[in-house]
């Protein structure tokens, strides 16, 4: 639950974090136009259309390759973060329904009783028997 994820963050997640950042900002889709905008015109330099063609593809696919993997990165992390609060939930819900059931006198037993199945569906459609972790389930 919320106290086993581990606080830790690795310098690859800071790091990806920190690129993820920089590269949704407005200030940066213009920096990438302007290096477009500056090499449309090298041509008239280099001369030839192979090595003008091969800078921009070449350019563009290191860059592509390396946002892929820290997009991938960031929407696992905000995935993983987003299942603990859910299974935080979840358990604050199964610990309320199991102290409502705990109920002694007749009336409210059939109250505990519908609460202990409707418990026990919670716990099968959100696993809380199997705690997923990020840091069991990947090298960070």
């Amino acid at each position: 639950m919320p106290l086993q994820v581990s606080t830790a963050v690795g310098g690859f997640d800071r790091f990806a974090k920190q690129a993820s950042d920089v590269a949704s900002r407005a200030w940066f889709f213009t920096f990438c136009v302007l290096l477009v905008v500056l090499w449309a015109p090298s041509f008239f330099i280099l001369k030839d259309l192979d090595t003008w063609q091969l800078i921009i593809n070449t350019c563009t696919t290191i860059i592509t390759f390396l946002m892929v993997a820290l997009i991938q990165n960031s929407q696992s992390r905000a995935e993983d973060a987003l299942q603990h609060k859910l299974n935080a939930i979840a358990q604050g819900l199964s610990d309320l329904m199991e102290h409502i059931a705990d109920v002694t006198d007749e009336p409210a037993r059939k109250l505990a009783d519908d609460l202990d199945e409707d418990l026990a569906q919670l716990r099968a459609a959100v696993g809380l028997e199997r705690y997923e972790s990020s840091s069991d389930n990947r090298e960070r």
